[in-house]
């Protein structure tokens, strides 16, 4: 069996979410106890306890999904997990980029938690509320949607795919009025489904420069070590391993595309047969059921825990 770690982004985030882990297991109480520290405040209240729209905050849902898939990889390396031994790659959707690269060791988790925190706040604050949207576009594959958000685009507009997620499913980003005419066009071309995000902000596209920005700055500053095991990098559905090229990517990445449907492909053709989605929801897990040529799993509370460790 060869074996990556995949960690979630955003949309995986509910109220209560890591509670179980936190009163189960003292390795991630430490996490989110680490976490809070980090962030001089108590997230982990705001978490566990709500009010929903305070964890919707795209500056509290990006450091959150991380502190939770950070617990409960916790627990798995308490309870004898090795990564470097007992997995060959690790990856992430988006935010859970920096999820995979602090539990391959390349970030501290205090740093992992002010830099999310400072990305989170950087992309909110990058386009004001209601000029820019985001469109998920069912049936339709990777060229036919770039196509559809090129065409909807006018008068200088941004309208880009944000995220290949699997086949038939591509995330479009940009202005909203293109977005929505993209959105349109779509059915026109055969989608089965354009459905516009309730996101606050347009992510992934090139009006994100200004929190690529602020993100290069904040990475600058921050120590980092070459991952465990290589990090299957969003922009590039590559292998990397080198700090210094995912410092650059980890910048590009906030305006780049998500290639996450390339990403598993990437670890298929590399031997990857199981695929194990560490945090909260089953996003991840649930699309690699769509490729035959891979298991997924999930490990986001004790049950599952206890299942993975006794599977490997």
């Amino acid at each position: 069996m060869t074996r990556a770690l995949v960690f979630p982004g955003q949309g995986s985030q509910a109220v209560g979410m890591g509670k179980e882990l936190y009163d189960a297991f003292p390795a991630a109480k430490a996490v989110f106890d680490e976490v809070d520290d980090a962030l001089g405040e108590k997230l982990s209240d705001v978490i566990f306890n709500g009010p929903e729209d305070a964890l919707t905050l795209t500056a509290n849902t990006q450091p959150a999904l991380m502190a939770v898939s950070l617990a409960a990889f916790a627990v798995l390396k308490d309870r004898g997990f090795d990564l470097g031994a007992q997995a060959a790659y690790v990856a992430g959707h988006s935010l859970g980029e920096y999820s995979a690269l602090a539990a391959a060791g390349t970030f501290s988790i205090g740093d992992t938690a002010r830099l999310l925190r400072t990305r989170g706040s950087a992309m909110q604050a990058a386009v004001p509320v209601g000029e820019g949207a985001m469109a998920a576009l069912l049936g339709l594959d990777w060229d036919a949607a770039a196509a559809v958000a090129a065409e909807a685009a006018r008068d200088g507009e941004v309208c880009t795919p944000a995220n290949d997620n699997v086949e038939g499913q591509v995330v479009i980003s940009g202005a909203k009025a293109a977005v929505e005419r993209a959105a349109e066009l779509a059915k026109e071309r055969g989608a089965k489904r354009a459905i516009m995000l309730p996101v606050s902000a347009p992510f992934h596209c090139a009006m994100m420069q200004p929190a690529a920005d602020v993100m290069a700055e904040a990475l600058a500053g921050v120590a980092m070590n070459a991952p465990v095991v290589p990090l299957i990098a969003n922009v590039l559905a590559e292998p990397v391993s080198d700090p210094a090229v995912i410092r650059d990517l980890l910048v590009r990445q906030v305006t780049g595309t998500v290639r996450w449907r390339e990403s598993v492909a990437k670890m298929v053709a590399l031997g990857v047969d199981t695929m194990v989605e560490v945090g909260a929801g089953k996003v991840l897990s649930g699309m690699v059921k769509r490729n035959p040529a891979i298991e997924g799993a999930n490990v986001q509370g004790p049950d599952d825990i206890e299942a993975f460790l006794a599977s490997l």
